[in-house]
């Protein structure tokens, strides 16, 4: 299979009712997985390497790795740069072979982040690169460990702004606000999806949705039939991924070596990530 776009990822659930897995990876073990668990659920997938994860590997180093596993996986998968809020960390990551990037000016008034949306835009599309930016923000942003943080309505997605921010800067997706939050919840959320309905109606774009890790089977289902086209995912699986290994460590008899621990979280990926993307309605659609 190419390694493909994330343009070209959305013209296959365009007009159907299911989302494509995002997933951020941070070393092969979790890229090896990853495609593993997309090929057993015979689902296209994509990649992800988050700016906030540069702290423990470079856009340059795994991106090489990630292209590479891409283009040998036997289902579409797209390498995306997720959260980036750096230009220069944004050109580094087309440099390096990502087919597609976030570039998140959420945090910036509406005036500025359609300015320096449209500036990315217009290198992206030049090098054939797609782009995904985000309007409102979650409660608990991208790298924050605060698990009792409070949901804010003022920060959601105003579906007005979101007709003008989608048309003006002529993103590939959209990535709005609407109740979710990064990390692990540590109670439900409330999820406001006449909103999502509504950017969803008004847009006509396709919808991203961050912080999906601990959500019912349901919410999901509720915000792919309301337009989410591509659903990020990494902590539910890492803390899962975490727990499995600790369990094979105490069960071990004997001497237990580094490439164990490796073989056990390649495979604890792989059947997480099938059971999601068969959870998000992407499997067999590879």
């Amino acid at each position: 299979m190419p390694l493909v776009t994330l343009t070209e990822l959305l013209e296959l659930n365009k007009n159907e009712n299911w989302a494509i897995g995002a997933v951020d990876v941070m070393n092969q073990d979790m890229v090896r997985g990853v495609i593993a668990g997309a090929e057993k659920a015979n689902a296209p997938v994509i990649l992800m390497l988050a700016e906030v994860h540069e702290a423990l590997v470079s856009i340059e180093e795994l991106g090489a790795i990630m292209v590479d596993c891409a283009r040998r996986a036997t289902v579409p998968v797209c390498v995306h740069f997720d959260h980036g809020e750096t230009y220069s960390s944004i050109i580094r990551a087309m440099k390096a072979g990502f087919t597609s990037v976030m570039y998140d000016g959420s945090h910036l008034p509406l005036e500025e982040n359609i300015r320096t949306t449209k500036e990315i835009v217009q290198v992206a599309q030049a090098l054939g690169v797609s782009v995904e930016a985000e309007l409102g923000q979650l409660t608990r942003p991208e790298g924050c460990d605060d698990e009792d943080l409070e949901e804010n309505p003022d920060l959601y997605t105003d579906p007005e702004e979101a007709i003008r921010f989608y048309h003006e800067t002529g993103i590939d997706a959209l990535a709005v606000a609407f109740g979710t939050a990064h990390g692990v919840y540590a109670k439900q959320p409330v999820l406001d999806f006449d909103r999502l309905q509504e950017i969803r109606n008004k847009t006509g774009a396709p919808l991203v949705m961050h912080g999906g890790s601990g959500l019912e089977p349901a919410d999901f289902h509720a915000a792919i039939d309301r337009g989410v086209k591509k659903i990020n995912y990494y902590s539910n699986m890492v803390y899962s991924v975490a727990q499995t290994i600790q369990c094979k460590l105490n069960e071990a008899e004997g001497k237990t070596y580094y490439h164990d621990i490796s073989v056990w979280a390649i495979e604890a990926i792989r059947d997480d990530i099938a059971e999601t993307l068969t959870r998000f309605r992407s499997n067999g659609k590879a």
